[in-house]
């Protein structure tokens, strides 16, 4: 198969939907060879069905990001059955609303262990089969508009993605050297059922009034006035996963319709 993506082999986290589904079927479209993992096995599996059925190569593995030896299974997994690791998505990651002054530490712990500790142990494994192998390396970490401001009723959610982009910036300065960049996007209303599920809890918290009104509201504030679609971020992570982003490390590319200007 040929396109940008030719002779690569990709590992894609959070790939059972959303915003890592899309990116994995569209670097397949683009000749890479994918590893799709997700926690639930069936989502990880249509990923898979659905990129092999329209003349992709991609396997699954199901894991918790947040536990190493579930992030190295993986990765071991993609290298048996593809040869090699050379780029990397560290995308899993969830939010669950609370207003701030009811934000318990059970709350906190879980959104920092999936979205912070899951992109440094996806960092580290990574880099370490990079290394190994030789030839360097992409990694390439979901961040989001809340790692640029925070917003009260998803405030451990802002906090991890404020250390998502933290940790792409040291990953840059610390693999520099071995030839592995590591640069991050971040999206902003994204119509996944991450949001869907984020609708209907803030609902369920009282701070919106009806299905869809605070996605809709902050859309309407970007520039671009429509939340994305899962789609629309491909081009991007496309673009960080090839050759074309070879000078490129550290950064953070918002893909957000305008919705924050830095």
């Amino acid at each position: 198969m040929t396109g940008r993506m030719a002779g690569r082999v990709a590992l894609i986290t959070g790939a059972g939907s959303g915003i890592g589904r899309a990116i994995a079927a569209g670097l397949a479209r683009e000749g890479a060879r994918v590893g799709v993992l997700d926690l639930r096995a069936a989502a990880a599996d249509s990923t898979v069905a659905e990129i092999n059925a329209s003349g992709g190569a991609a396997a699954a593995f199901t894991g918790d990001v947040s536990v190493r030896s579930d992030v190295r299974r993986a990765i071991s997994g993609v290298v048996g059955a593809f040869g090699r690791l050379d780029v990397q998505f560290n995308n899993a990651g969830f939010n669950k609303p609370m207003r701030l002054l009811d934000i318990t530490e059970e709350n906190w712990r879980a959104i920092m262990d999936v979205n912070a500790l899951g992109t440094l142990i996806g960092m580290q494994e990574a880099a370490k089969q990079m290394i190994a192998q030789g030839g360097g390396g992409k990694i390439i970490n979901t961040a989001s508009v809340a790692g640029r401001q925070g917003y009260p009723d998803w405030a451990p959610y802002c906090a991890s993605k404020f250390a998502v982009i933290a940790l792409t910036q040291a990953g840059a300065r610390g693999l520099a050297k071995q030839d592995i960049t590591v640069n991050a996007f971040a999206p902003g209303v994204v119509d996944t059922p991450l949001w869907t599920q984020l609708n209907k809890d803030l609902m369920d918290m009282g701070a919106s009034e009806w299905p869809g009104q605070v996605m809709e509201d902050l859309s309407a504030n970007s520039l671009l006035g429509r939340p994305a679609r899962p789609e629309d971020i491909v081009g991007t992570a496309l673009y960080l996963a090839s050759s074309d982003s070879d000078y490129l490390t550290g950064q953070v590319v918002m893909i957000d319709g305008g919705l924050v200007i830095v």
